[in-house]
């Protein structure tokens, strides 16, 4: 998997800000800290819809870049990004039958089958969607 480093900055009464620095043009911000990945995650997957993929700079690289913000207490977030194939895989899991059944339960609820279900929950947890 892929990740793209951002930067998160938050000045006193704002919203977390995130910008990429190898994505021009890609902000996120966030009132809570524990939505800054969810939105970046939301806003890289849409910046990336409508230009080709950069290659993404290494942590050291992107540490240099926002030196100045990360002096001036700034951090930097890996966002992960995935991209889909198309191509199924059939695996094998093992789990708890009773884990099984609420899988198969909240996954019929929802109208998804239990791949598919499986598939968006893990998608969702990578991405800090929750």
């Amino acid at each position: 998997m892929k990740y793209f480093y951002a930067v998160v900055h938050k000045d006193p009464d704002s919203a977390y800000g995130v910008h990429f620095p190898d994505l021009p043009g890609c902000f996120s911000a966030s009132d809570d800290l524990e939505d800054v990945l969810s939105n970046a995650t939301e806003a890289m997957d849409l910046w990336l819809e409508d230009q080709p993929e950069p290659a993404a700079s290494s942590v050291a690289a992107i540490r240099e870049v926002a030196a100045a913000d990360l002096a001036e207490g700034a951090f930097l977030i890996a966002v992960p990004r995935m991209t889909v194939s198309g191509k199924v895989t059939r695996v094998n899991l093992s789990m708890d039958a009773g884990t099984l059944a609420a899988i198969d339960a909240a996954a019929g609820a929802r109208k998804l089958t239990r791949s598919a279900f499986l598939a968006e929950a893990a998608r969702n947890e990578i991405q800090g969607r929750h």
